[in-house]
């Protein structure tokens, strides 16, 4: 067991340096205008010039990549071109909220997406036909029209839940859950859709394994099979499509932080896109990519704890 997370930690650590490398070289090639952007068009070029030495982009390339790789190591991403707000300070501050709304909805999605799947599987008929139906319809809404929707109906027409904004757990729990509600829920629809039609079809293929078949003929009852034996081996295609549901709620979080005006790493993000500040953009991308790469190595160790073939392959 230690050899494989040894292995899946060395595969983690070139990922996150491959990606910061590619994305750092595709975003600071492009920075020859970010002095004349920050100092305006009057700017003399020996204004520009200084500008340009004050950011370290006087130097080549590579030398700057060295720089941030070197910083990054220590924990400093840089400096705010616009804000002049440390990078790491800035992402310690939006992580937390960012985080809140995706676990909770992560964690909704798992509940939901198995209970549905299990049923669909188990019961089979008209349940499954409506479930299926009604995973699709989730499936295809997009979740900003879903956020929308469930504003003008909960906030502007019964008022029971605030329309946008953010309190934070520490100020008054009762707030933040409020604040949460409609965000998650907007994530929620859409990822249970997929990730129930995923746990019905694992479900489905383990209760039709000859094991399954023998367990049943030696008498063995219907919930102790379900819940004991094909649960299990039906665990790892579920872990993994939550893996990715994370991933895809990361991406989704951006568009609905927008919608209710929450102060996370989506808001930050489309604001450092739109004035160009490309260490905030940098940072977050890379704050981003090792979350997935922690949460997929998690989802890594608990399918090679609950089966061990996953360990040998």
């Amino acid at each position: 067991m230690f050899r494989f997370i040894g292995r899946r930690l060395i595969a983690c650590a070139v990922l996150v340096v491959v990606i910061a490398g590619i994305t750092f070289l595709l975003a600071f090639s492009g920075t020859s205008n970010v002095a004349r952007n920050l100092l305006g068009e009057s700017a003399t070029p020996d204004q520009l010039a200084a500008k340009n030495a004050e950011l370290g982009l006087d130097k080549p390339l590579l030398a700057q990549l060295g720089t941030w790789a070197q910083n990054a190591l220590h924990g400093d991403l840089g400096i705010s071109w616009f804000t002049n707000e440390p990078v790491s300070q800035a992402i310690a501050n939006r992580l937390p909220v960012t985080l809140s709304m995706v676990v909770l909805a992560v964690a909704l999605t798992a509940l939901i997406s198995v209970g549905l799947g299990v049923a669909a599987a188990v019961r089979g008929g008209w349940l499954d036909r409506v479930i299926q139906v009604l995973s699709v319809a989730g499936f295809a809404l997009p979740n900003f029209w879903v956020a929308l929707v469930l504003v003008v109906f909960f906030s502007v027409t019964l008022g029971v839940l605030p329309a946008t904004g953010y309190v934070r757990l520490s100020e008054s729990p009762g707030s933040w859950a409020a604040a949460l509600v409609l965000p998650v829920a907007s994530l929620v629809i859409g990822s249970t859709a997929s990730a129930a039609q995923q746990v019905r079809g694992a479900v489905i293929d383990v209760l039709r394994q000859d094991f399954v078949r023998t367990l049943r003929a030696r008498g063995i009852s219907p919930r102790s099979v379900l819940f004991r034996h094909a649960l299990r081996n039906a665990a790892i295609p579920a872990l993994t499509v939550l893996s990715l549901q994370f991933i895809a709620l990361l991406g989704g979080a951006v568009v609905i932080e927008k919608v209710f005006a929450i102060p996370g790493l989506g808001t930050l993000t489309i604001n450092a896109a739109l004035q160009g500040d490309v260490p905030v953009l940098m940072g977050v991308v890379v704050t981003l990519v090792v979350l997935v790469v922690i949460v997929n190595l998690v989802i890594d160790v608990v399918s090679g704890w609950v089966n061990p073939k996953v360990r040998v392959q």
